[in-house]
């Protein structure tokens, strides 16, 4: 079509309202294709006009406010590298995820969804040999589809970047995917859910915008407070492998010193650790930190192992080498991010963002003339089971700020049974103290024991769940038998906490994805999205302000995702300089 800012135009022309689905395949040095209702345009990067490309992208946003539709977070990716954030998308590979289930959600497989094409037949990249040549009867071998309506594996593995032609097919077979994703859902959800599941849709799609953000702006650190606190834990940093075998060496003295004279264990294997164990006369079936950690006072020794593993995990996780490894010299952590695993759909991250040990949270400064707002969801899962299955005596509970007050009342137990009973019941606890409150629980919140329990029942048999947003999580099937009876116990289990893990995830996704939109005028931005909490950098001046649209943030959410105000949620929001300085 010719110069990038002639594809502007084009769109322009055609009205496109604001809203409107417009297909993006973005290569910087290839060029630029678009697709939208009614045309396509493409045009070559220019080399004399590096940026041209993005102030394209960048117009487009501004004049039209389009929905991006991407084939993946990729493109999210180039966008956020060359310094553009857009508003609002229709992840490709988002909505896949929702959809199908699992993980996998490259551009082939979304396609085969879409048209009802086979999964096990989607086609692999393999290089041409006896048993792998081209049809030469075919009208356009070097088209993206094949015969059998498949995408070519050449495009997915990345032909489609090849010249600008191909970026405007590429984007106008995005939007063709978009499109047969919107009307799968609509099929899929029916009448009554498909206003919800669309929004789920455009909220995961948004998530994994905000994903590659994270994965650029990454979590300010302070490197000297955090090899401070390394050197605490683990001594100096080793100067030689020598030096670090030694300081192995004495770690393990520290623990074996408790152990019989003339014994001999490794403290890495956790049979050797029973046996150590037992020469102190404390008998276990394993050696998970939650059983140590109850037999602390039981026996010195004990306390030494427990203070052993702390100081591994800092050594080998999140040592010296994590650090050079993962903080840049601006002085930001920063992982691959992603807004869904390929269970019930939690974001995650890579190097220890998700995990990271709260020895280390002290590190985590905001930068000059910054600071964190740091906002928990408080008691979440129990809020979400009363919206997601409707029960209006959990909802009144809902209504107080310690849910959980209300609920021991009408129990007629303390707070803390209270607690372990409904935590014990979304997780299919069927043993212990909570569970004897399990038939006054049936009794008191028949909705939402009856939402778990159907649940349960799916995951045993191993059939598909959907949660309230519309993703598909599969149990896996369950061969019949006695000998699988704790498997399809354990699926069941799976099923009910699946189903409100679920839920839970995309209400803190919308959070999110709000929270991003509504603060960013003020210069904030997200670094970390932990489970429930949010972590957003601002400046210090507008930290007030930016705690008080994160909290709105949240009720704007919640009434986004549910059309329904009878469950309050809330937040623990408070404007800190370091994330160790945050309660709770």
């Amino acid at each position: 079509m010719g110069h990038p800012e002639e594809v502007r135009r084009a769109l322009l022309q055609a009205g496109v309202a604001r809203g409107a689905l417009v297909a993006l395949a973005l290569d910087p040095t290839v060029g630029v294709g678009v697709a939208w209702a009614g045309g396509a345009a493409s045009a070559p990067a220019d080399p004399t006009d590096p940026d041209a490309l993005v102030r394209v992208v960048a117009g487009l946003e501004a004049d039209v406010r389009p929905r991006w539709v991407l084939w993946s977070s990729d493109t999210a990716s180039t966008l956020v590298a060359d310094g553009l954030r857009v508003a609002t998308a229709w992840d490709v590979s988002a909505v896949h995820r929702l959809l199908e289930g699992g993980w996998q959600a490259d551009a082939g497989r979304c396609w085969a969804a879409v048209h009802d094409l086979p999964a096990t037949t989607v086609p692999a990249l393999a290089p041409p040999d006896l048993f792998n040549q081209p049809d030469p009867a075919e009208a356009d071998p070097s088209g993206p589809l094949r015969p059998d309506g498949h995408l070519r594996p050449e495009w997915v593995g990345g032909a489609w970047a090849a010249d600008e032609d191909h970026l405007r097919r590429w984007a106008e077979l995005a939007l063709q995917a978009a499109s047969g994703q919107q009307a799968r859902l609509d099929a899929l959800a029916g009448p009554d859910r498909r206003v919800r599941w669309a929004r789920t849709a455009r909220s995961e799609s948004t998530a994994e915008l905000l994903c590659a953000e994270l994965a650029h702006d990454g979590l300010p650190v302070d490197r000297e407070v955090a090899e401070a606190i390394v050197a605490a834990v683990v001594g100096e940093r080793p100067r030689t492998e020598a030096e670090a075998a030694e300081q192995r060496a004495r770690r393990d003295a520290d623990v074996l010193r408790h152990a019989p004279p003339g014994g001999r264990f490794d403290l890495r294997s956790p049979g050797q650790v029973r046996s150590l164990l037992r020469f102190v006369g404390i008998e276990v079936p394993d050696t998970r930190a939650w059983r140590l950690e109850a037999l602390r006072d039981a026996h010195p020794l004990v306390e030494a192992l427990l203070a052993w593993r702390k100081a591994e995990r800092v050594a080998n996780t999140y040592g010296y080498a994590w650090l050079d490894e993962h903080v840049g010299p601006d002085g930001r952590l920063r992982g691959s991010w992603s807004g869904a695993d390929g269970g019930a759909g939690r974001m995650t991250a890579s190097a220890g963002l998700h995990n990271l040990p709260a020895d280390l949270r002290p590190a985590v400064v905001a930068g000059p003339g910054h600071v964190f707002v740091r906002a928990d969801l408080g008691q979440i899962e129990p809020r979400v089971l009363a919206a997601v299955s409707g029960d209006a005596a959990l909802a009144r509970a809902s209504q107080e700020p310690d849910l959980y007050a209300p609920v021991a009342a009408q129990l007629g137990v303390d707070r803390a049974t209270a607690k372990v009973a409904v935590l014990g019941a979304l997780y299919g606890q069927t043993t212990g103290h909570g569970a004897q409150v399990l038939p006054r629980l049936r009794a008191t919140y028949p909705v939402a024991m009856a939402y778990l329990e159907a649940g349960d029942r799916t995951g045993q048999a191993g059939g598909d769940l959907r949660t309230h947003g519309g993703r598909l999580v599969r149990t896996g099937s369950v061969p019949s038998g006695e000998q699988d009876r704790s498997r399809a116990a354990a699926q069941g289990r799976f099923g009910r906490n699946a189903l409100v893990q679920g839920a839970a995830a995309e209400l803190f996704k919308v959070w999110a994805v709000v929270a991003r939109a509504r603060t960013a005028d003020l210069g904030a931005r997200l670094v970390l999205c932990l489970h429930d909490e949010l972590l957003v950098h601002a400046p210090a001046s507008a930290g007030a302000e930016v705690a008080v649209l994160v909290d709105e943030a949240l009720q704007e959410a919640a009434h986004h995702w549910t059309d329904d105000r009878s469950v309050r949620f809330l937040a623990d929001t408070s404007v800190i300089d370091r994330w160790s300085d945050a309660k709770g």
